[in-house]
């Protein structure tokens, strides 16, 4: 009897990554982010800009390549062992039930515990980024604005962090008791990476609820086996931010930034999760 297609996504860590892969790319990702944002301020210095208090623009694009490193860093180790599928990165569609169910717990579980770590440590600081961009000074620096943190942002962290770097340590083969733990550590040491990125644009007090937000996010990568749930939250969780803490908006506002920022980036990566008839991968050697 003839087989019918694959149609079936790979397994989550299906990937033959090899976990050197994961320190290669974070340092590479960080060297070409440095070096990128260091060409763009400095362009920008030399038509005006202060190195010190740069402009919107000026913050806006180095940031955007500082982002955009850390994707191509996680395309070109991923391309050593072969040709990269879209959902060896996580673009495999998943029911919206579902999706919504795991944002919906994630969510709760570390709005939680940010709001006791705010309490005990009697914290009020909010997140430096939007200010530094421009948000409140015009429609167009506002509109960049939250192009970048709500949808920009969340797209390639998640690419990055929940896609490439946590897909390449979940082959960590540690048991405890007769139980495979590596999955957990990878979330974990992804976290703390997650929340050491944000050091420049967040107030270091909020550097370990944002560790906390990239282990949840891993877990909810692992459990749904997709990306999409992540960025939603992600998104959700800048928009959020951006809404409350630096533009002050109303409620019916806010609703309105998360759903565009929702539908944006819907229309840009969901066509990535198209199922393909028989793939074959070239061959690779160790």
């Amino acid at each position: 009897m003839a087989s019918e297609p694959n149609t079936t996504s790979p397994p989550l860590d299906g990937p033959q990554w090899r976990l050197w892969m994961a320190p290669a790319a974070v340092l590479a990702g960080l060297a070409g982010g440095v070096f990128g944002a260091s060409i763009v301020a400095a362009i920008g210095h030399s038509a005006g800009s202060s190195l010190s208090h740069p402009t919107a623009v000026v913050s806006l694009t180095g940031d955007l390549v500082f982002d955009l490193a850390f994707v191509a860093s996680a395309l070109y180790f991923s391309a050593l062992r072969g040709r990269p599928r879209p959902s060896d990165f996580g673009f495999r569609r998943v029911s919206l039930k579902r999706a919504a169910g795991a944002v919906a717990l994630a969510a709760i579980a570390y709005y939680v515990l940010t709001g006791i770590y705010a309490a005990v440590f009697k914290l009020h600081a909010n997140d430096k980024l939007p200010s530094e961009l421009g948000a409140g000074k015009s429609t167009a620096a506002l509109v960049a604005a939250g192009v970048f943190v709500c949808v920009v942002a969340p797209i390639a962290e998640e690419f990055f962090f929940r896609g490439f770097l946590f897909g390449v340590l979940r082959r960590w083969k540690i048991r405890v008791g007769g139980r495979d733990l590596g999955t957990w550590l990878a979330a974990v040491v992804v976290g703390i990476l997650f929340g050491l990125a944000h050091t420049g644009s967040a107030s270091a007090v909020y550097l370990v609820p944002l560790g906390f937000l990239g282990f949840v996010l891993c877990i909810v990568r692992w459990k749904t086996r997709s990306l999409y749930p992540c960025m939603a939250l992600h998104s959700i969780n800048n928009s959020l931010a951006l809404g409350i803490n630096q533009l002050h908006w109303n409620a019916a506002e806010i609703l309105a930034l998360i759903l565009g920022s929702l539908l944006v980036i819907g229309a840009g990566t969901v066509p990535l999760s198209r199922p393909v008839l028989i793939e074959q991968r070239p061959a690779t050697h160790p």
